[in-house]
Order: structure tokens, then C-alpha cells, then sequence
């Protein structure tokens, strides 16, 4: 293992075929290093550093790592799978595509980076996440991670007892309301332009949710720079001081066009992810995906699961190619 001085700096590529290249740093892709480069495995993460928590002050609903700051786990991880000789390479993918596939039907893929730098691998893990798409509320965005959440398991403990508004974007922010009612008696549901029904305009009033109508048009905030409300179109203000989003979930699918992965819509216009099957498996034979690129609403503890479960399966495979490739090498000694 090449030593290191930060985890931040980038290990060398060697010009050699790995077993692995990860293609995502962060928790699936880190869990998925360790679980390979455990099991003696040669593997490559490719890292582009820009998590989708990153503007998140703690990660929570993980046990014994509750209250972890992301770029600690993410600093720890890599320490983890560099013990154990993988490699974490900093860098943006530019493409990925198969190469020639080798005698035995073991394929290639040639991974090449903004920077010029390539690296071959016998198998692929894509572990890209996602990025968070919000609707275009002026102010919202620079709120974005702290008093703009968007997940109640994520952020929820945080905002108890404030006064919360729900910026409707679909169907989904009605079940974002009942979350976020759990944890404050003062919610109130800003439609912005989407239909409630009447069943479910009774239900929030059952539940004391105040219901406003009018467009929305500006976040505003405090000379200190905080949240303080939401602006409507006639000029009101309703003092709120956390605001939960339903975002657009939109895999990163940047540079891996040439790998041909299937994306599927997700319901209730909430966006797109990588198909997949049982642990991250997909139809393209030697690639898997894992975490938020295949599970938008997975968290940290799932998405690092999902990354090792897809490590597991991606090891048996090359074990059963190995053992292929040697059978055969021994039957052409024999003959």
C-alpha cells in the first residue's frame, strides 16, 4: 500500500488490470472497496468529491456513527480500504465502456478520467449517487442542508419544535407531511399549485396542518442571514423557520453513457435511478450498481450495505471466472 499524508490526496494508478473499479467514493462505493479489497481483491475507487450530503453538518440514523460528520465517515473509509490495498483516486470520469472481452468470456472495461489518466478493469461497481434537484424558490437553495431539509429520518431530530412549512412539489409532499407532523405541532403545507383532495384536506386538518394556497414566491431571512419565512405573491409573509422539500432525485449519470445502463423513472415525477436486480446486479454483464444511484431514498447506513452486499456477489463472480480460466489453462497443459 502506497503510504499517504492526507486522505485527501489521490493514489497513483499503475497501468495494470485491476479486479475492480468503483465508480463513486462515497459510502456504497467505500463499503464496497472494503468488502472487495478484503477478500484480496485489486480495486480502484474513483472519486469525484462531491457527495450528495456533503452540505449536511452531521449524518444520523446510523448506529454507533449517529452525529458522524460526512467527511469524517468519508475520511475514514478511505483509511479503511487503503489497509487493506485498495486505491482512492480523485478525479472526474469522462467514460466508461467494455473493452475486448478475454479469452473465457471474462470482460474488460476501460475507465478513462478528465485528466487523461485511464484504468482497466475486469469488473465495474457504480456507485455514483444522486443529486438533489429543488424547485426554483428564490432563497431556497442557499438553505439548502440546514434549514432546507428534505428527510425527516436524515434531519428530523434536528427541527423538532420549530415552525415547518412543506413546499408541495407532487404527490409525495403529503406524505412528507405527515412525517414532518410527528415532529412539530406547527406545520404548515404550502401547495404551490397542487391539488389536494378532500379526503386528504381532512386528514391535515384532523392533524392541526394550516394549508396555504397562495404562490409562493421568495424565502426570506433575517439581516444574520436565517431563515425566517416564506413570501407569498401577495406580499405576506408566514414566519416558518425550517423548510422541508421533496426534492427531484436524479442519478449522476455523468460519463458512464458508454456502459449502456438501463435508467427508469421513479413514481410520482421524483426523478431517476440505475435499474437493478439482486445486489446491484444489472443487464450489462460485469457491472453492478449500488447505493443512492439504484435506492434515491436509501441512507447511509443502507447505501454502505448495498455497496457491500455488491461487493460480495462481485468477488463470487471472479472467483468463478478465476477457477474457469484455471481449469481451462490446466486442461491446455494436459492435452
Amino acid at each position: 500500500m502506497a503510504a499517504q499524508t492526507s486522505p485527501d490526496e489521490s493514489d497513483a494508478l499503475t497501468g495494470t488490470t485491476v479486479d475492480v473499479v468503483v465508480i463513486g467514493g462515497g459510502a456504497a462505493g467505500l463499503n464496497g472497496a472494503l468488502m472487495l479489497a478484503r477478500s484480496r481483491r485489486s480495486v480502484v475507487v474513483i472519486d469525484s468529491g462531491a457527495p450528495r450530503n456533503a452540505p449536511a453538518a452531521a449524518m444520523h440514523g446510523f448506529i454507533v456513527l449517529d452525529g458522524t460528520p460526512p467527511r469524517e465517515i468519508l475520511r475514514r473509509g478511505r483509511e479503511q480500504v487503503r489497509a487493506y490495498g485498495g486505491r482512492i483516486v480523485f478525479g472526474e470520469v469522462v467514460s466508461a465502456a467494455p473493452d475486448a472481452v478475454q479469452a473465457g468470456g471474462d470482460p474488460r472495461f476501460t475507465v478513462a478520467l478528465a485528466d487523461g489518466r485511464t484504468v482497466t478493469a475486469r469488473r465495474v461497481l457504480v456507485a455514483t449517487g444522486l443529486r438533489d434537484e429543488l424547485p426554483e424558490v428564490p432563497g431556497l437553495a442557499r438553505h439548502w442542508g440546514g434549514s432546507v431539509v428534505h428527510c425527516p429520518y436524515c434531519h428530523g431530530w434536528e427541527v423538532r419544535d420549530e415552525p415547518i412549512g412543506v413546499l408541495a412539489t407532487g404527490p409525495a409532499s403529503v406524505h412528507h407531511a405527515w412525517l414532518f407532523r410527528q415532529l412539530t405541532d406547527d406545520l404548515v403545507y404550502f401547495t404551490r399549485g397542487s391539488e389536494l383532495d378532500r379526503e386528504t384536506r381532512a386528514r391535515f386538518a384532523a392533524r392541526g396542518i394550516r394549508v396555504v394556497e397562495a404562490a409562493v414566491s421568495a424565502v426570506v431571512d433575517d439581516e444574520s442571514g436565517a431563515l425566517t419565512g416564506v413570501r407569498l405573491d401577495d406580499g405576506t409573509v408566514v414566519e416558518r423557520r425550517v423548510l422541508a422539500v421533496a426534492t427531484r432525485m436524479e442519478v449522476r449519470t455523468e460519463g458512464l453513457d458508454g456502459l449502456n445502463l438501463p435508467v427508469e423513472e421513479l413514481p410520482d415525477a421524483l426523478g431517476r435511478r440505475f435499474a437493478s436486480a439482486m445486489a446491484g446486479a444489472t443487464e450489462v454483464p460485469g457491472v453492478w450498481v449500488a447505493g443512492n444511484a439504484t435506492d434515491p431514498t436509501a441512507q447511509v447506513g443502507a447505501a454502505a450495505a448495498a455497496g457491500a452486499l455488491a461487493g460480495a456477489h462481485i468477488n463470487a463472480q471472479l472467483a468463478t471466472a478465476d477457477t474457469d480460466a484455471a481449469l481451462a489453462a490446466a486442461r491446455g497443459t494436459t492435452r
